[in-house]
Formats: structure tokens, C-alpha cells, sequence
């Protein structure tokens, strides 16, 4: 290859690598925590909606964190989505010594429908209070993490806003993937526009955590809105902000944690369930292998090359552009691990953690296209 070559290869990681950069510097400055709220007036009221299939093994966790929750008037709504595994006989055998638990029997799934949205339009239906958090039933939110949400919910003027949890990983495939969920947030969402212009192609959330109120959830349709979707975490702010609502998003991962998956295999499985409906879609996957690629696998393969071969036949700005660029590709990650409380080891193998993930994204669209099902906790799902 000739010098030039490798210099505008170099050039080309080089402007990758500094746009997700450059974005994570400024969205650090606006992608803040939930607000303490003010103790000195009466407790919010909060219907806390939470779906559950075949959640066992970790629903009596989510009911005493949900329980032990300060400043808040609360009911803890459950909808059993026909588990078979004991779920509804735990949440009632906790309901009759709490008054705040309710569960609620889900009906049929309907034609059309995804399970979780189904779930999540049936819970709205239930509840009882104006204002309502909708969360997984993987997750641990602190104390204070319910009044926070609500006190962000006020203070952002946003119709519908979600928090992103601290994600706990286990397995290889948890510790290498899951914190490029924060990484690709920061790195290719501009906040603070996406604050001002309610584009939908602007929305962002986290299925995980999401507030709002009962006026605003009807008349952007809420869930009966995305009954098709898999991924409500982008799929509900866009119908939010198509009906001319505003949506916002906030750090939580000071006070909700969430381990997503147990299993490397269920990583793999969960996010290329979500995947068309994000970066792996036909309109989008294209853009952000090529932005992704480039500016966070190329540059190591350069410098590692330089080095191999002591940089002879090189350009001196090409190498500087090389080490620029490979600086620029790790230092949000380092930053984002120490900012969320993640994995340091994991930040340093960033190429690795982008060829899989866009191999998810591809596998996912592969799939779409020749029609294939996937399965998830026992139902078959077919994306749109």
C-alpha cells in the first residue's frame, strides 16, 4: 500500500474516532443525574408497573427493593404474563402481607402484539395513580431511586423521560457488550439538540426504567401504539415525540442497577432480538458499521501494523494521525468505565467489543431477511 494510502486511511479513522469522541465530551456536560428532591411537600403518588414471565428466581428481589423505597405513596403493580414457573404465587404470597403489591392476571396474547408490550398496556390499564414508572423486572432500584426519577420527570418538562441503570455483568459476553450501550448513547446521540428538536429520530431511551404520566401515555398512544416492537426503548419515545411530546433521558446509574442477562448465550440472543429496530436496521446498519468500524477498529489495526513493520514507507502525519486516532477510539471508554462504574479491562479491548457487536447487528438482519423467528422466553418473536 502506498504512503498515501496509508495516510488517508489514517485520516479516515482519525475523523471517526474523534465524532463519537467529541459527542461523549459534550454529552458528558448535559447527560446528568436525577435531581434530590424536595422533602418539604406531600409524597408523589406512583403506580410502579412492572411485567413478568417466568421471573421466579428474581421477582421477590424486585418487590422488597421496590418496597423499601423512600418519599414515595406508592402501589406495586405486577402483571404475570402466564409464567410457569411460580411467579404469580410469589407476587401474591407477598401482596397478602403488603397491601401496596397487586397482581394482575394477564389476559391472552393478542394477534399482532409482543408479549412485553401487551404486558406493558394491560399494567397502564391497572393502575392506579397519575404518574408511573414502567421498569424490568431485573433491575434494583435504591431508596431513593423512584422519588429522584419523579423529581427529573418535573424538573425536565418532558413527557416521558428514562433512566439508564448501572448494568452488572457476569459473563464474558455481559462484560465485553453491555457497556457499549452507554458508549454508543454518548457517542452518536447529541443530547442536548435532541432536547430542544423533538424529532423522531432523535428519541432514546431504556426499556428498563421509564417514567411518565397517565395524560401523556394516552395520547401518544403508549404501548398499543408499538404492539409489534421489540424494542420499546427507542420504539416508545419515538411515539412520544410523534405526537409532539417531549422525551428525556438521565443518567440513573447512581441509584438502579440491572444484570440484563445471566448467560453469554442470552446476550447474544437479546440484543440481536432488538437489533433491526436500532443500529442493525436495513436504513442504519450500513452508516454505523462503517462509522463504528473505522473509527474504533481501525485504528489499532493501523498502529498495530506500524508497529510491526517500525513504521517504515509511513508518512509522518500518517502516524500521527494513527496514534491520534487510536487515542481518541479508548479514551471514552476509559472515561465511560470510570464514570459508570465499569470494567477498566473491558475498555481496553473497545475493537474487540465493536467486531462483535456489529456481528450482532448483522446476524440480526440476516435473519430478518430470510424470515426467521426468534424465541424469547418460550414465545416465538417476529420483528418488524
Amino acid at each position: 500500500m502506498s504512503p498515501l494510502a496509508i495516510g488517508l486511511l489514517a485520516l479516515v479513522a482519525l475523523a471517526c474516532a474523534a465524532l463519537p469522541a467529541g459527542l461523549s465530551l459534550a454529552n458528558s456536560l448535559v447527560f446528568r443525574r436525577a435531581p434530590e428532591s424536595r422533602d418539604d411537600g406531600p409524597p408523589p403518588r406512583v403506580s410502579v408497573l412492572v411485567p413478568a414471565r417466568n421471573e421466579a428466581g428474581v421477582i421477590e428481589r424486585l418487590i422488597h427493593a421496590v418496597l423499601g423505597s423512600r418519599g414515595v405513596d406508592l402501589e406495586l403493580v405486577i402483571l404475570d404474563d402466564d409464567s410457569a414457573d411460580g411467579t404469580g404465587a410469589i407476587v401474591e404470597r407477598l401482596a397478602a402481607h403488603d397491601a401496596r403489591v397487586r397482581l394482575v392476571r394477564g389476559g391472552p396474547l393478542p394477534a399482532g402484539w409482543c408479549g412485553k408490550q401487551h404486558a406493558c398496556w394491560q399494567l397502564a390499564r391497572a393502575a392506579a395513580h397519575e404518574t408511573w414508572i414502567f421498569l424490568d423486572v431485573d433491575v434494583v432500584p435504591c431508596p431513593d431511586a423512584i422519588r429522584r426519577s419523579v423529581a427529573f420527570l418535573d424538573a425536565s418538562g418532558a413527557a416521558l423521560v428514562s433512566g439508564f441503570p448501572r448494568q452488572v455483568t457476569g459473563s464474558l459476553l455481559e462484560w465485553l457488550l453491555l457497556p457499549l450501550i452507554q458508549f454508543v448513547l454518548l457517542g452518536f446521540l447529541p443530547i442536548a439538540r435532541s432536547r430542544k428538536d423533538r424529532s423522531p429520530g432523535l428519541a432514546a431511551g431504556c426499556g428498563q426504567w421509564f417514567v411518565t404520566r397517565r395524560a401523556d401515555y394516552e395520547r401518544a398512544g403508549g404501548h398499543a401504539a408499538i404492539r409489534a416492537s421489540l424494542h420499546d426503548g427507542i420504539m416508545l419515545p419515538r411515539t412520544y415525540r410523534r405526537a409532539g411530546l417531549a422525551t428525556d433521558i438521565f443518567d440513573a446509574s447512581d441509584i438502579v442497577s440491572c444484570r440484563m442477562y445471566a448467560r453469554g448465550v442470552d446476550v447474544w440472543r437479546g440484543l440481536a432480538k432488538n437489533a433491526t429496530e436500532g443500529i442493525g436496521a436495513p436504513a442504519t446498519i450500513l452508516p454505523f458499521t462503517f462509522l463504528l468500524g473505522a473509527g474504533q477498529i481501525l485504528p489499532s489495526v493501523l498502529v498495530a501494523a506500524g508497529l510491526a513493520t517500525g513504521w517504515r514507507g509511513w508518512p509522518a502525519w500518517g502516524v500521527a494521525a494513527s496514534g491520534l486516532a487510536c487515542c481518541l477510539a479508548f479514551v471514552p471508554r476509559v472515561v465511560e468505565a470510570i464514570w459508570f462504574r465499569q470494567s477498566l479491562t473491558s475498555a481496553l479491548v473497545q475493537p474487540l467489543a465493536i467486531t462483535v457487536f456489529l456481528a450482532i447487528q448483522w446476524y440480526a438482519l440476516a435473519r430478518k431477511a430470510l424470515g426467521l423467528n426468534t424465541t424469547w422466553r418460550g414465545r416465538s418473536l417476529t420483528p418488524q
